[in-house]
Protein backbone atom coordinates (compact mmCIF):
# COMPACT_ATOMS: atom_id res chain seq x y z
CA UNK A 1 0.00 0.00 0.00
CA UNK A 2 0.99 3.64 -0.31
CA UNK A 3 2.56 5.53 2.58
CA UNK A 4 4.42 8.82 2.98
CA UNK A 5 7.63 8.22 4.91
CA UNK A 6 10.84 9.86 6.07
CA UNK A 7 14.10 8.61 7.49
CA UNK A 8 14.16 10.42 10.86
CA UNK A 9 17.06 12.83 11.24
CA UNK A 10 17.82 12.80 7.51
CA UNK A 11 16.72 16.10 5.92
CA UNK A 12 14.58 15.89 2.79
CA UNK A 13 14.22 12.09 2.88
CA UNK A 14 10.47 12.37 2.22
CA UNK A 15 9.17 9.74 -0.19
CA UNK A 16 5.96 8.03 -1.28
CA UNK A 17 6.35 4.28 -0.82
CA UNK A 18 4.15 2.14 -3.06
CA UNK A 19 4.90 -1.13 -1.28
CA UNK A 20 4.62 -0.24 2.40
CA UNK A 21 3.48 -3.22 4.51
CA UNK A 22 -0.11 -3.55 5.68
CA UNK A 23 -0.57 -2.46 9.31
CA UNK A 24 0.02 -5.42 11.63
CA UNK A 25 -2.69 -6.48 14.05
CA UNK A 26 -0.52 -5.54 17.04
CA UNK A 27 -1.03 -1.87 16.10
CA UNK A 28 -4.69 -2.20 17.10
CA UNK A 29 -7.93 -4.07 16.49
CA UNK A 30 -9.61 -1.33 14.45
CA UNK A 31 -8.64 -1.29 10.77
CA UNK A 32 -9.21 2.08 9.10
CA UNK A 33 -9.08 3.18 5.48
CA UNK A 34 -7.45 6.61 5.24
CA UNK A 35 -9.41 9.48 3.73
CA UNK A 36 -6.91 12.26 4.32
CA UNK A 37 -4.33 13.74 6.67
CA UNK A 38 -3.83 17.36 7.63
CA UNK A 39 -0.37 18.88 7.34
CA UNK A 40 1.20 21.20 9.90
CA UNK A 41 4.54 22.69 10.87
CA UNK A 42 5.45 19.59 12.88
CA UNK A 43 5.42 17.49 9.69
CA UNK A 44 7.68 19.96 7.93
CA UNK A 45 10.13 20.06 10.84
CA UNK A 46 10.32 16.25 10.76
CA UNK A 47 10.93 16.38 7.00
CA UNK A 48 13.73 18.89 7.65
CA UNK A 49 15.34 16.33 9.98
CA UNK A 50 14.93 18.30 13.21
CA UNK A 51 13.30 15.40 15.06
CA UNK A 52 11.17 12.29 14.58
CA UNK A 53 11.65 8.72 15.76
CA UNK A 54 10.92 5.54 13.80
CA UNK A 55 9.09 2.62 15.45
CA UNK A 56 11.33 0.06 17.17
CA UNK A 57 13.25 -1.99 14.63
CA UNK A 58 12.37 0.30 11.71
CA UNK A 59 14.45 2.86 9.85
CA UNK A 60 11.54 4.76 8.30
CA UNK A 61 8.72 6.71 9.93
CA UNK A 62 5.30 7.10 8.31
CA UNK A 63 4.42 10.73 9.02
CA UNK A 64 1.00 12.31 9.49
CA UNK A 65 -0.77 12.86 12.80
CA UNK A 66 -3.91 14.79 11.77
CA UNK A 67 -6.00 11.85 10.58
CA UNK A 68 -9.37 11.10 9.07
CA UNK A 69 -10.59 7.70 7.91
CA UNK A 70 -13.42 5.17 7.73
CA UNK A 71 -13.57 1.98 9.75
CA UNK A 72 -13.15 -1.17 7.68
CA UNK A 73 -13.40 -3.61 10.58
CA UNK A 74 -13.54 -3.69 14.35
CA UNK A 75 -13.82 -7.17 15.84
CA UNK A 76 -14.39 -5.67 19.30
CA UNK A 77 -17.75 -4.22 18.22
CA UNK A 78 -16.94 -0.76 19.56
CA UNK A 79 -17.18 0.78 16.08
CA UNK A 80 -19.06 -0.18 12.94
CA UNK A 81 -17.73 -0.46 9.39
CA UNK A 82 -18.21 2.87 7.68
CA UNK A 83 -17.88 4.93 10.87
CA UNK A 84 -15.87 8.12 10.40
CA UNK A 85 -12.95 8.26 12.83
CA UNK A 86 -9.74 10.06 13.72
CA UNK A 87 -6.85 8.42 15.53
CA UNK A 88 -5.58 9.78 18.84
CA UNK A 89 -1.95 10.80 18.34
CA UNK A 90 -0.27 10.20 21.69
CA UNK A 91 -0.17 6.86 23.50
CA UNK A 92 0.86 6.39 27.14
CA UNK A 93 4.32 5.24 28.06
CA UNK A 94 4.69 1.53 28.93
CA UNK A 95 6.01 2.16 32.46
CA UNK A 96 3.53 3.91 33.02
CA UNK A 97 4.06 7.21 34.81
CA UNK A 98 1.31 8.29 37.28
CA UNK A 99 -0.46 10.42 34.67
CA UNK A 100 -0.28 7.90 31.82
CA UNK A 101 -1.63 5.24 34.20
CA UNK A 102 -4.92 7.13 34.52
CA UNK A 103 -5.34 8.21 30.88
CA UNK A 104 -3.71 11.64 31.24
CA UNK A 105 -0.96 10.82 28.74
CA UNK A 106 -0.83 14.42 27.53
CA UNK A 107 0.74 15.19 30.92
CA UNK A 108 3.32 12.37 30.77
CA UNK A 109 6.05 12.92 33.38
CA UNK A 110 8.88 10.78 32.05
CA UNK A 111 8.70 11.47 28.32
CA UNK A 112 8.38 7.80 27.36
CA UNK A 113 5.07 8.31 25.52
CA UNK A 114 4.80 7.54 21.80
CA UNK A 115 3.07 9.54 19.08
CA UNK A 116 1.74 8.49 15.68
CA UNK A 117 3.79 10.03 12.90
CA UNK A 118 6.18 11.72 15.32
CA UNK A 119 7.72 9.48 17.97
CA UNK A 120 7.94 5.72 17.84
CA UNK A 121 4.60 4.96 16.13
CA UNK A 122 3.81 4.83 12.41
CA UNK A 123 1.69 7.79 11.36
CA UNK A 124 -1.58 8.07 9.48
CA UNK A 125 -0.28 9.13 6.03
CA UNK A 126 -0.85 5.63 4.63
CA UNK A 127 -3.78 4.00 2.90
CA UNK A 128 -4.72 1.85 5.90
CA UNK A 129 -3.90 2.11 9.58
CA UNK A 130 -4.84 0.46 12.85
CA UNK A 131 -5.57 1.64 16.38
CA UNK A 132 -7.26 0.16 19.41
CA UNK A 133 -10.85 1.34 20.00
CA UNK A 134 -9.90 3.65 22.87
CA UNK A 135 -7.67 5.58 20.46
CA UNK A 136 -10.28 5.91 17.70
CA UNK A 137 -12.60 8.92 18.03
CA UNK A 138 -15.89 8.69 16.16
CA UNK A 139 -16.97 11.76 14.19
CA UNK A 140 -20.36 12.88 12.91
CA UNK A 141 -20.96 12.09 9.20
CA UNK A 142 -21.27 15.83 8.52
CA UNK A 143 -17.52 16.14 9.24
CA UNK A 144 -16.52 13.82 6.39
CA UNK A 145 -14.66 16.64 4.60
CA UNK A 146 -13.10 18.35 7.63
CA UNK A 147 -12.58 15.68 10.29
CA UNK A 148 -8.80 15.93 10.04
CA UNK A 149 -9.23 19.20 11.97
CA UNK A 150 -10.00 17.15 15.07
CA UNK A 151 -6.36 16.84 16.16
CA UNK A 152 -5.63 20.61 16.28
CA UNK A 153 -9.07 21.16 17.83
CA UNK A 154 -8.21 18.67 20.59
CA UNK A 155 -5.16 20.77 21.44
CA UNK A 156 -7.25 23.90 22.02
CA UNK A 157 -9.99 21.92 23.77
CA UNK A 158 -7.37 20.92 26.33
CA UNK A 159 -6.14 24.51 26.57
CA UNK A 160 -9.66 25.73 27.30
CA UNK A 161 -10.25 23.03 29.90
CA UNK A 162 -7.10 24.07 31.76
CA UNK A 163 -7.95 27.77 31.45
CA UNK A 164 -11.32 27.12 33.06
CA UNK A 165 -9.78 24.98 35.80
CA UNK A 166 -7.34 27.75 36.67
CA UNK A 167 -10.12 30.33 36.55
CA UNK A 168 -12.10 28.38 39.15
CA UNK A 169 -9.51 29.35 41.80
CA UNK A 170 -11.66 32.46 42.46
CA UNK A 171 -14.86 34.18 41.38
CA UNK A 172 -14.02 34.31 37.69
CA UNK A 173 -16.28 36.09 35.22
CA UNK A 174 -14.22 36.40 32.03
CA UNK A 175 -15.52 38.60 29.25
CA UNK A 176 -12.72 39.22 26.76
CA UNK A 177 -10.37 36.80 25.03
CA UNK A 178 -7.33 37.63 22.94
CA UNK A 179 -5.97 35.04 20.50
CA UNK A 180 -2.60 35.83 18.94
CA UNK A 181 -2.06 34.18 15.58
CA UNK A 182 -4.71 33.26 13.02
CA UNK A 183 -3.29 29.94 11.87
CA UNK A 184 -5.32 26.75 12.36
CA UNK A 185 -4.69 26.59 16.12
CA UNK A 186 -5.52 30.27 16.61
CA UNK A 187 -8.69 30.14 14.52
CA UNK A 188 -9.90 27.01 16.29
CA UNK A 189 -9.06 28.54 19.68
CA UNK A 190 -11.15 31.56 18.69
CA UNK A 191 -14.00 29.28 17.58
CA UNK A 192 -14.11 27.54 20.96
CA UNK A 193 -14.02 30.94 22.71
CA UNK A 194 -16.97 32.16 20.64
CA UNK A 195 -18.85 28.96 21.45
CA UNK A 196 -18.43 29.94 25.11
CA UNK A 197 -20.17 33.26 24.49
CA UNK A 198 -17.09 35.41 25.12
CA UNK A 199 -16.00 38.58 23.32
CA UNK A 200 -13.13 37.42 21.14
CA UNK A 201 -10.30 39.38 19.52
CA UNK A 202 -7.76 37.82 17.15
CA UNK A 203 -4.41 39.48 16.45
CA UNK A 204 -2.40 38.55 13.36
CA UNK A 205 -0.04 40.27 10.94
CA UNK A 206 -2.06 39.47 7.80
CA UNK A 207 -4.06 42.32 6.31
CA UNK A 208 -5.16 40.45 3.19
CA UNK A 209 -6.09 36.86 2.43
CA UNK A 210 -8.75 34.74 4.14
CA UNK A 211 -7.86 35.27 7.81
CA UNK A 212 -9.71 38.55 8.56
CA UNK A 213 -12.98 37.27 7.08
CA UNK A 214 -12.67 33.88 8.79
CA UNK A 215 -12.36 35.65 12.15
CA UNK A 216 -15.32 37.92 11.49
CA UNK A 217 -17.46 35.02 10.28
CA UNK A 218 -17.50 33.48 13.78
CA UNK A 219 -18.36 36.80 15.43
CA UNK A 220 -14.86 37.74 16.57
CA UNK A 221 -12.91 40.94 15.92
CA UNK A 222 -9.77 40.93 13.80
CA UNK A 223 -6.73 43.15 14.49
CA UNK A 224 -3.51 43.57 12.55
CA UNK A 225 -2.09 46.36 14.72
CA UNK A 226 0.51 45.99 17.44
CA UNK A 227 -0.39 44.81 20.92
CA UNK A 228 -0.25 48.28 22.41
CA UNK A 229 -2.89 49.58 20.00
CA UNK A 230 -5.55 47.10 21.10
CA UNK A 231 -6.76 49.35 23.89
CA UNK A 232 -7.97 46.67 26.33
CA UNK A 233 -6.64 44.12 28.79
CA UNK A 234 -8.00 40.63 28.03
CA UNK A 235 -9.15 38.27 30.75
CA UNK A 236 -7.81 35.31 28.76
CA UNK A 237 -5.00 35.13 26.21
CA UNK A 238 -4.27 32.17 23.98
CA UNK A 239 -0.85 32.71 22.43
CA UNK A 240 -0.63 30.63 19.25
CA UNK A 241 2.39 32.05 17.41
CA UNK A 242 5.40 31.09 19.51
CA UNK A 243 7.01 34.41 18.47
CA UNK A 244 9.16 35.46 21.47
CA UNK A 245 8.23 39.15 21.32
CA UNK A 246 4.51 38.30 21.18
CA UNK A 247 4.84 35.86 24.06
CA UNK A 248 6.37 38.56 26.24
CA UNK A 249 3.82 41.16 25.14
CA UNK A 250 0.80 39.05 26.05
CA UNK A 251 2.22 38.29 29.50
CA UNK A 252 2.20 42.04 30.13
CA UNK A 253 -1.19 42.65 28.52
CA UNK A 254 -3.50 40.44 30.60
CA UNK A 255 -6.05 41.93 32.98
CA UNK A 256 -5.83 41.39 36.77
CA UNK A 257 -6.49 37.72 37.57
CA UNK A 258 -5.82 37.11 33.89
CA UNK A 259 -4.80 33.77 32.41
CA UNK A 260 -2.28 33.40 29.57
CA UNK A 261 -2.09 30.05 27.81
CA UNK A 262 0.94 29.45 25.60
CA UNK A 263 0.29 26.98 22.78
CA UNK A 264 2.84 28.18 20.21
CA UNK A 265 6.30 26.61 20.29
CA UNK A 266 9.26 28.98 19.93
CA UNK A 267 12.31 27.97 17.92
CA UNK A 268 14.79 29.47 20.39
CA UNK A 269 18.10 31.08 19.58
CA UNK A 270 16.82 34.66 19.67
CA UNK A 271 17.73 37.04 22.50
CA UNK A 272 15.42 39.90 23.53
CA UNK A 273 16.30 42.71 25.90
CA UNK A 274 13.45 42.56 28.41
CA UNK A 275 12.69 43.81 31.93
CA UNK A 276 12.01 40.50 33.67
CA UNK A 277 11.66 42.23 37.03
CA UNK A 278 8.76 44.37 35.79
CA UNK A 279 7.05 41.29 34.39
CA UNK A 280 7.47 39.43 37.67
CA UNK A 281 6.03 42.39 39.59
CA UNK A 282 2.97 42.53 37.33
CA UNK A 283 2.27 38.80 37.43
CA UNK A 284 2.54 38.67 41.22
CA UNK A 285 0.60 41.82 42.07
CA UNK A 286 -2.23 41.01 39.64
CA UNK A 287 -2.51 37.29 40.48
CA UNK A 288 -1.94 36.39 36.84
CA UNK A 289 -1.16 32.89 35.58
CA UNK A 290 0.97 31.92 32.57
CA UNK A 291 1.05 28.26 31.56
CA UNK A 292 1.94 26.09 28.60
CA UNK A 293 -0.30 23.50 26.99
CA UNK A 294 0.40 20.83 24.37
CA UNK A 295 -1.22 17.64 23.08
CA UNK A 296 -4.47 16.18 24.45
CA UNK A 297 -5.95 13.08 26.06
CA UNK A 298 -9.09 11.17 25.08
CA UNK A 299 -11.38 13.47 27.07
CA UNK A 300 -10.16 16.46 25.06
CA UNK A 301 -10.56 14.63 21.75
CA UNK A 302 -14.19 13.90 22.61
CA UNK A 303 -14.75 17.52 23.61
CA UNK A 304 -13.17 18.66 20.34
CA UNK A 305 -15.45 16.35 18.34
CA UNK A 306 -18.46 17.96 20.03
CA UNK A 307 -17.12 21.45 19.25
CA UNK A 308 -16.63 20.62 15.56
CA UNK A 309 -20.13 19.10 15.38
CA UNK A 310 -21.56 22.41 16.66
CA UNK A 311 -19.54 24.57 14.26
CA UNK A 312 -20.65 25.89 10.88
CA UNK A 313 -19.51 23.25 8.34
CA UNK A 314 -18.88 25.90 5.69
CA UNK A 315 -16.61 27.83 8.04
CA UNK A 316 -14.64 24.68 8.84
CA UNK A 317 -14.31 23.93 5.14
CA UNK A 318 -12.95 27.43 4.60
CA UNK A 319 -9.99 26.63 6.87
CA UNK A 320 -8.72 24.16 4.28
CA UNK A 321 -6.63 26.10 1.78
CA UNK A 322 -5.60 23.19 -0.45
CA UNK A 323 -6.51 19.57 -1.02
CA UNK A 324 -3.67 17.72 -2.69
CA UNK A 325 -3.86 14.11 -3.99
CA UNK A 326 -1.31 11.76 -2.51
CA UNK A 327 0.40 11.45 -5.91
CA UNK A 328 1.45 15.13 -5.57
CA UNK A 329 2.68 14.70 -2.00
CA UNK A 330 5.76 16.91 -2.42
CA UNK A 331 3.51 19.83 -3.36
CA UNK A 332 1.41 19.28 -0.26
CA UNK A 333 4.40 19.56 2.07
CA UNK A 334 5.64 22.77 0.41
CA UNK A 335 4.15 25.89 2.11
CA UNK A 336 1.96 28.11 -0.05
CA UNK A 337 1.08 31.83 0.26
CA UNK A 338 -1.95 32.56 2.49
CA UNK A 339 -2.02 28.91 3.54
CA UNK A 340 -4.10 27.97 6.55
CA UNK A 341 -4.48 24.20 6.33
CA UNK A 342 -3.31 21.88 3.56
CA UNK A 343 -4.77 18.39 3.36
CA UNK A 344 -3.27 15.34 1.67
CA UNK A 345 -6.07 13.19 0.21
CA UNK A 346 -5.85 9.39 0.00
CA UNK A 347 -9.46 8.67 -0.96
Amino acid sequence: MRAVTVTPGVPNSLRLADDYPEPPIDEGAVLVEAISVGICGTDREIIDGHYGEAPPGATELVIGHESLGRVLEDPTGSLRPGDLVAGVVRHPDPMPCPNCAVGEWDMCRNGQYTEHGIKGLAGFARQRWRVDPEFAVRLEPALADVGMLLEPTSVVAKAWEHIERIGSRSVWLPETVLVTGAGPIGLLAALLACQRGLTVHVLDLATTGPKPELVRAIGAQYHSTGMAALGFAPDVVLECTGAPSVVLDVMCQAAPNGIVCLTGVSTGGRLIDFDAGALNRELVLENNVVFGSVNANRRHWDSAADALARADPEWLTSLISRRVPVEAYTEAYTPAPDEIKTVLDFA
